[in-house]
């Protein structure tokens, strides 16, 4: 039988379609699954691409399967899984083989595995890939951290299934060891906060507007032709326009208000800190889904104090509704600011040299986040090195003509009573940023009041201390 070009282990949703859009694109592949009835399965259902597919019912069969130097896939549940795969195949790989850990790593792990096989003759990649199952199947963006001989060795395969736009593959190698797996997981902070704020200008429609879904759902499809236009409002119009076939409701209305988090959002936000960078909507987001699963606290907390009648008069609808279409393009925009610069911190911190323009434009099509303003982030960054995206000259104008319309969501939700915290983080980011003169000023006065830690004066250089024992 013909060899393999290369392997996957773990046939879930996101393994199983990635193994077949790998044969649908000519590549003969080998699979392996914990239950050797799934990978039977998964065989047969193939279909016509089956004569691409070597099903496999051990791990050495596997490895036998496929053609040397060996590029393996494991598709398994981060953390200990991983360890636990790599330990079971080393025994039976040589030299040059390649294992790829293209599930949602956390980076240092994926740093660590790097230098656990350092030495070994072992190659390893750290590939992050976004776009769920359907982009699995069609057409993922590829993140690739490694080694750039790895990616070589590979690159064919990957620009072959990744995503296209304008006909350029949404795949790049973004840097050795953790690049990959760190990109993907700002990835999916800004996924956090771009979701967040889309629901809370659901809610704001919702409890302070008073909308119908319906009526929301093509508020929705009309702002994706627009400024707006991106992948998560295009579902989102799609979404509160379905109707449950057995209550004929709005299928929205009758889903619990209640999320959860795997794992990515956390460490984007948890990385965001380690570097010293500001990722408030981050923060926020991650923080709300937090607080989305204490469902009977709140409905106890809702009990307690109630909730506010209904603020927005009717003849002020109008006017707020159109506030929010530039209310969220203004989020949007801060939110994809915190994320490239926390990504910009961590290339200089573990001198990856991640280029962040090429980020921009694999994001484009494949991945949850696309938008039609990726390729003016490509393009600044094209430009040379910038502080922050909200200072480059195409977006200070953007921010120019949406803040001022986020202001005025901000405030009306809060005064309605209507929670609004990532959009809230945003604007106050954005107040924060773009202000001269802050007050951390009074801060560094009372650690030196209390701690005697020293401030820099504005008309002297040095570390100094205030007369705090004459006051």
């Amino acid at each position: 039988m013909e060899k393999a070009e290369i392997g996957l282990i773990g046939l879930g949703v996101m393994g199983a379609n990635l193994a077949l859009n790998i044969a649908e694109k000519g590549h003969r592949i080998a699979v392996w699954n914990r239950t050797t009835e799934t990978t039977h399965a998964f065989a047969a259902d193939a279909g016509p691409l089956a004569e691409r597919i070597i099903p496999c019912e051990t791990l050495a069969e596997l490895v036998t399967a496929i053609r040397p130097p060996r590029p393996l896939i494991l598709m398994v549940p981060a953390g200990a899984a991983v360890d636990q795969q790599i330990k079971a195949l080393r025994p039976l790989l040589s030299v040059d083989d390649i294992l790829i850990d293209a599930g949602n790593a956390n980076f240092r792990d994926t740093m660590r595995r790097f230098e656990e096989l350092e030495g070994t003759g072992l190659s390893f990649i750290g590939m992050g890939v976004s776009g769920g199952e359907e982009g699995a199947r069609h057409g993922p963006s590829i993140m690739v951290g490694g080694s750039a001989q790895s990616w070589l060795r590979l690159k064919h395969i990957l620009v072959a299934i990744a995503a296209r736009h304008d006909d350029e593959p949404c795949v790049a190698h973004l840097g050795p060891n953790g690049a990959g797996h760190f990109v993907k997981t700002i990835h999916n902070g800004i996924e956090y906060a771009d979701m967040q704020m889309i629901a809370e200008i659901y809610g704001i429609l919702r409890d302070g507007a008073g909308l119908q879904t319906p009526e929301m759902a093509r508020l929705f499809e009309t702002w994706n032709k627009g400024r707006l236009e991106s992948y998560l409002v295009e579902i989102t119009a799609k979404v509160l326009a379905a109707t449950d076939p057995e209550t004929q409701a709005p299928v929205v209305d009758i889903i619990l208000d209640r999320a959860g988090q795997k794992g990515t959002g956390r460490w984007s936000a948890i990385e965001a800190q380690r570097a010293g960078v500001a990722a408030t909507a981050i923060e926020a987001a991650v923080a709300a889904r937090s607080l989305s699963a204490l469902k009977q606290e709140r409905e106890a907390a809702e009990a307690a104090y109630g909730l506010p009648a209904p603020a927005f008069a009717k003849a002020d609808k109008r006017r707020i509704v159109d506030d929010l279409e530039l209310a969220l393009f203004a989020g949007k925009i801060a939110a994809y600011a915190q994320g490239f610069a926390v990504m910009e911190a961590a290339s200089r911190e573990f001198a990856w040299g991640t280029p962040l323009a090429t980020v921009a434009r694999i994001w484009r099509a494949g991945c949850i986040i696309r938008s039609q303003f990726l390729g003016a982030i490509a393009e600044i960054y094209d430009e040379g090195p910038v502080a922050n995206l909200l200072v480059a000259p195409r977006f200070v104008e953007a921010m120019t003509e949406a803040h001022p319309a986020l202001r005025r969501a901000v405030a009306r939700a809060a005064e309605a009573g209507i929670p609004v915290p990532a959009l809230s983080s945003a604007l106050a980011y954005f107040d924060t940023y773009r202000t001269a003169r802050g007050t951390a000023n009074l801060i560094q006065a009372q650690r030196d009041f209390f701690g005697a830690h020293g401030f820099e004066r504005i008309d002297a250089d040095g570390a100094h201390h205030g007369p705090w024992q004459a006051v």
